[in-house]
């Protein structure tokens, strides 16, 4: 029998744990068959996806389980056998973290699907950014314990890295201030892209939402770009979300119309907003609440059902003349403030 003494060895050994490996190989191409047909008989198209990009790391999950069954098998020396067993290990945590790595690489690839399911709430940017940061603590977390199967200390290296973080959070503490405020319109999503808001310091349109900033298109065409931390800590006012948007307004008309007239316009007016088609009907007050000073004043509450700026405008307009028509039809008129002087002559003695 054939005796080796470099690896402390016999030629049956070698020969079986070649036997292992080969089956291993086998057994992998007949795994990789079956799942494909159990995957490709599912509806769902993305489990398709998922398994093609996973497919190389579990091809090569396959080789290194039959080089550590075949190397068991053989009498190797206590310190081949230690260095080998760290390779098998490493190279197991490696596939483990490459599979990731690469279904992260899949959704970057794929990152308007991702957009879409959140209703394009999420900017490309934003997208990116958030698996481009999973990447990087996968392979910085891969390292570690990589190092550690070696039996380096990564204590040491793990408290530098944090004083470096630390110095490195100092000197760009208005950067990650506003990465933080990123993270925050991202998690509390207190407005979208296309909506109309309001705060201390600009209002406008909603342009794009970016990592560090977002840019906000004011009504005079002008682009600001407000740092994403000075909104995280700002009160938005979204006047896209009102489901409906108010009018509120006094009719003054002249003091010499009738009780009876006064009265019609008010019930006019009540009829023609719960029979116009963009006023909510929710909530609609017509009243005639005060003497003023040159008018009767009918207090105007209603809401329209349009939130657009375009279309509330176009709603106000048209109920602002249907409110004239109807002050003229009962022979009234609006009244504008007017005062009257009464002089008297000094009385000649």
């Amino acid at each position: 029998m054939i005796y080796l003494d470099f690896l402390d060895l016999h030629i049956n050994r070698y020969l079986l744990a070649v036997g292992i490996f080969l089956f291993f190989q086998f057994f992998r191409v007949i795994f990789r068959k079956v799942i494909l047909k159990i995957v490709q008989k599912t509806a769902n198209k993305n489990d398709d996806a998922i398994f093609e990009t996973v497919q190389k790391p579990i091809d090569v999950f396959f080789i290194i389980v039959g080089l550590k069954l075949a190397k068991e098998v053989l009498n190797l020396t206590d310190k081949f056998d230690r260095f080998l067993e760290h390779i098998i290990q490493s190279a197991f945590i490696i596939i483990i973290f490459w599979a990731f790595l690469e279904i992260l690489s899949h959704l970057a690839a794929n990152i308007h699907k991702i957009r879409n399911r959140f209703g394009d709430k999420i900017s490309v940017s934003v997208a990116n950014f958030i698996v481009k940061t999973i990447r990087l603590f996968l392979l910085i977390f891969a390292v570690i314990i990589v190092l550690q199967e070696w039996g380096y200390n990564v204590s040491g290296f793990l408290a530098s890295l944090g004083l470096v973080g630390m110095a490195f959070a100092l000197a760009a503490k208005d950067t990650a201030a506003n990465l933080f405020g990123s993270l925050v319109i991202f998690i509390d999503k207190p407005f979208d892209i296309g909506d109309w808001i309001k705060t201390p310091e600009v209002e406008g349109t909603i342009e794009t939402i970016g990592i560090r900033s977002t840019k906000v298109r004011t009504f005079a065409q002008a682009l600001v770009t407000v740092p994403n931390a000075t909104l995280a800590n700002s009160a938005i006012l979204n006047w896209s979300r009102m489901g409906k948007r108010r009018i509120k307004m006094n009719i003054g008309i002249t003091y010499d119309t009738k009780v009876e007239v006064v009265q019609k316009i008010v019930s006019d007016i009540k009829d023609m907003l719960h029979n116009h088609p963009d006023i909510h009907q929710e909530t609609i007050h017509i009243y005639f609440t005060n003497f003023g000073a040159s008018s009767l004043d009918i207090f105007c509450y209603f809401f329209t059902k349009t939130t657009n700026w375009g279309e509330f405008m176009r709603v106000q307009e048209d109920t602002n003349f249907r409110i004239m028509k109807i002050v003229e039809q009962n022979g009234s008129s609006f009244a504008y403030p007017t005062q009257t002087i009464y002089l008297e002559k000094d009385k000649v003695e």
